[in-house]
């Protein structure tokens, strides 16, 4: 109980306080190549995960529902980051498959 209402209070909290997409938060941390390796996608998204869970960690510590999808989906597979510009958006990609 106590993590639904935890993962419901961030995801509130984020819907309200993402002014700038997610990749626009990421670029003010260090440009383009803090998430690319030399600032553009690589062909399997694999360098990209490895930076999501170099800050993050990975989605078996992250909790649901990240846990349950570990190594099957790759971060960008929910977390659409040049389009979602808020928690929600990112929550709405679920219905994509589920």
């Amino acid at each position: 109980m106590f993590k639904k209402l935890l993962v419901a209070v961030f995801g509130i909290g984020m819907a309200f306080g993402a002014a700038a997409s997610i990749a626009d938060n990421h670029a003010d941390m260090g440009g383009c190549e803090s998430c690319h390796a030399d600032g553009a996608p690589s062909a399997d998204m694999a360098h990209e995960m490895e930076q999501c869970v170099a800050c993050h960690g990975d989605m078996a510590d992250l909790g649901s529902p990240h846990e349950e999808h570990d190594g099957m989906l790759n971060c960008s597979d929910c977390h659409v980051t040049h389009d979602h510009e808020s928690a929600a958006d990112a929550n709405a990609t679920c219905e994509s498959c589920h």
